[in-house]
């Protein structure tokens, strides 16, 4: 027997985490997930995955110029403190 794990390519895990399946391949992945235990670890491992890269979505990095700021400063206080000693 065929596992139905072997039947969905990563792909089309990815859609159906993604929502973006047809109707048909939504229906077939959810009736393996209910037959096949490491067809359901490899989407608990996608999932986990893609949440990941969601969250990582919405770090912001900080603007140029507090950077340069910053940059200012420490180099500043690094003067003042060589000059200090």
């Amino acid at each position: 027997m065929v596992s139905p794990m072997t039947l969905f390519t990563p792909e089309d895990l990815l859609r159906y985490l993604y929502k973006e399946s047809s109707h048909e391949l939504t229906t077939a992945i959810e009736m393996a997930l209910k037959e096949d235990y490491t067809l359901r670890e490899r989407m608990d491992a996608l999932q986990v995955s893609v949440n990941q890269m969601d969250v990582e979505k919405t770090l912001v990095s900080p603007r140029m110029e507090v950077v340069l700021k910053v940059l200012r400063y420490a180099r500043k206080t690094a003067t003042e403190a060589t000059s200090h000693s």
